[in-house]
């Protein structure tokens, strides 16, 4: 019976002690700095942090002098392209779990499996109007030229229109593209996010697979 028991205990044991350094790991990775010296300006662009708890994306005025993004993310291939959208929410995910997941609970063992050591990946834009600050989705003020960086960055995963796959989205508002980048714990979603923002030049931290880990170096709303 003793042979068994501790069978079961290393059975149990060696997952939960997995999951534990890779709490730890996040909590202290996303703690440390990357372009700790920078600050909000007083002037530029707003750009917005959103989350759902989950996932984070970057949320970005449709048209500035900087980038219109209606020739990357074009109104035609939403289902409600009617709508007078301003602003773009783009993110990066792993296409199994953004095409079969319309809802947290239809996220299965297997694809979540499946995605952790490697998937394909795929941006999402989902196009707001007006979105609203709130405590989910928190604006963020960058130079004109942290902006046009951060433009560059994410042009540079955006294959063009009539090069990529598209799908439908869950929403009138949103739709899925094939984009390059393969997902895994060490490369989530919410890595994609602080990756993208670091590369602009604006802090974030280090190791973020956690969308928490993204939004600590959000300021809230007062």
């Amino acid at each position: 019976m003793k042979p068994v028991l501790r069978w079961l205990a290393w059975l149990l044991g060696v997952p939960l002690a997995l999951a534990g350094l890779f709490l730890l790991g996040a909590w202290i990775g996303s703690a440390i700095p990357r372009n700790g010296d920078w600050t909000e300006p007083a002037d530029g662009v707003e750009i917005l942090i959103e989350t759902n708890g989950i996932h984070t994306g970057i949320v970005m005025p449709l048209v500035t002098a900087q980038k219109d993004w209606r020739t990357a993310f074009p109104a035609s291939d939403l289902g409600e392209p009617y709508r007078p959208y301003t602003h773009v929410s783009v993110s990066w995910g792993e296409r199994e779990v953004f095409l079969n997941t319309p809802t947290w609970g239809d996220l299965s063992l297997a694809t979540a499996a499946r995605a952790a050591t490697g998937g394909e990946g795929l941006l999402h834009a989902a196009h707001y109007v007006r979105p609203a600050p709130a405590s989910d989705i928190r604006p963020l003020r960058i130079s004109k030229d942290e902006y046009a960086r951060l433009v560059s960055v994410i042009e540079r995963q955006v294959k063009p229109p009539g090069e990529r796959a598209v799908y439908p989205g869950y929403a009138g508002y949103d739709v899925f593209y094939a984009a390059p980048g393969t997902y895994h714990l060490g490369r989530t979603c919410n890595q994609w996010t602080s990756d993208t923002l670091a590369a602009a030049g604006i802090r974030t931290g280090w190791w973020t697979p956690l969308p928490g880990g993204v939004m600590k170096w959000v300021p809230p709303l007062p």
